[in-house]
């Protein structure tokens, strides 16, 4: 559960494969290399061939998030990456792929266990239950800088009851799975046989081959006045307007999928990733070098929230807009504490090709 502040960072930055490591940080316009060499014949079933290459990781964007809260911008900058192919689920994880997971194996989510007092020393005695962050909004806000305003700890929300007590995920198999901890997702992986995407995979994957484009799409949020993610609309964050579909959370795979076949990369629910976050860990790589299928720092630092560990989040979720949060816009990033989930955020996972 942790502090709800910690959560919210998310809404508020010699062979042949390897030939195509190239160092292309002149002044070129930056193109995506795939690789076009050792394309597995069979498919894995529910996931899509991501053939990997060099790419330029990050983003040029200033300000995309419109609050005043510090550590939320500034750590997405642009730097060359090559990552090998992998398979990646085609859609986030859905409600009924997880209750299988959790059928077979009998496991509890974080949202689902009673947190204790030596795990949560300075809680307040009322948040040391089973439960889960939801978004909450009032009628109205007097400040996008007090995200408080509209997010609440509810007892017994987890992923089969997102809204708390009363709310069910029957008739919802098809959505994404939601309220799940990092290590929630990890433990779906390790039994599916998969595990979470690198931040660079995850991005190489959600660009679908396009180079340095603003969206998974192209340029242009709603091409043709169409809409291309779950985003909110209206004013946020009392009245989404739903001109996307939707209000609130959307069924997998209702929009076009990116050029690699990827459902939802933008918009929808954030994604946890395997990578520690630290805010300057781009800025450490080498700026005029190909770095090679990086992991991420050894360990996470926000300083917003020193000591808090967290994981990387990608892709936003269906309450960014362009009023608080637009972190749908490709190389942008989000965090979250690894024992905290909420009903924005889920993952999705990938899987390295068998070997000859």
């Amino acid at each position: 559960m942790m502090l709800i502040f910690s959560v919210l960072f998310s809404c508020n930055n010699k062979n042949e494969a390897s030939e195509n490591v190239q160092n292309t940080t002149e002044k070129t316009e930056k193109q995506t290399i795939e690789n076009k060499q050792n394309i597995p014949v069979n498919k894995e079933p529910g996931m899509v061939w991501i053939p990997g290459g060099t790419f330029y990781m990050g983003t040029d964007e200033e300000c995309e998030s419109m609050c005043q809260i510090g550590g939320l911008t500034a750590d997405c900058k642009v730097h060359q990456v090559y990552v090998d192919g992998f398979w990646m689920d085609e859609h986030e994880v859905t409600n009924a792929q997880f209750a299988a997971f959790v059928k077979a194996t009998g496991y509890k989510t974080i949202a689902e266990i009673i947190p204790t007092r030596e795990e949560f020393p300075d809680a307040p005695a009322e948040l040391l239950v089973a439960g889960s962050v939801v978004f909450s909004p009032p009628a109205q806000v007097q400040s996008l800088n007090n995200f408080y305003q509209w997010w609440d700890y509810i007892g017994a929300a987890n992923w089969r009851h997102p809204a708390g007590p009363g709310s069910t995920i029957i008739g919802k198999e098809n959505f994404p799975v939601i309220h799940i901890a990092w290590d929630d997702a990890m433990a779906y992986a390790k039994w599916a046989g998969k595990r979470l995407p690198t931040e660079a995979e995850w991005e190489f994957a959600a660009r679908g081959g396009l180079s340095a484009k603003k969206f998974a799409w192209g340029d242009e949020f709603t091409p043709n006045h169409k809409h291309m993610a779950n985003t909110f609309q209206g004013i946020f964050p009392s009245n989404d307007a739903g001109t996307d579909g939707f209000k609130g959370i959307a069924p997998v795979k209702q929009y076009s999928a990116n050029g690699y076949g990827l459902y939802d990369m933008s918009g929808n629910v954030w994604e946890w990733c395997s990578d520690w976050y630290k805010n300057d860990y781009f800025n450490t790589l080498p700026p005029n070098e190909v770095t090679k299928n990086p992991k991420g720092p050894n360990e996470s630092h926000d300083p917003a929230e020193p000591g808090v560990a967290k994981k990387v989040h990608r892709g936003g979720s269906f309450l960014c807009s362009d009023q608080y949060c637009s972190r749908y816009v490709m190389g942008t990033r989000g965090k979250g504490e690894v024992k905290t989930g909420t009903n924005h955020l889920g993952f999705r996972c990938v899987k390295m090709a068998k070997q000859k």
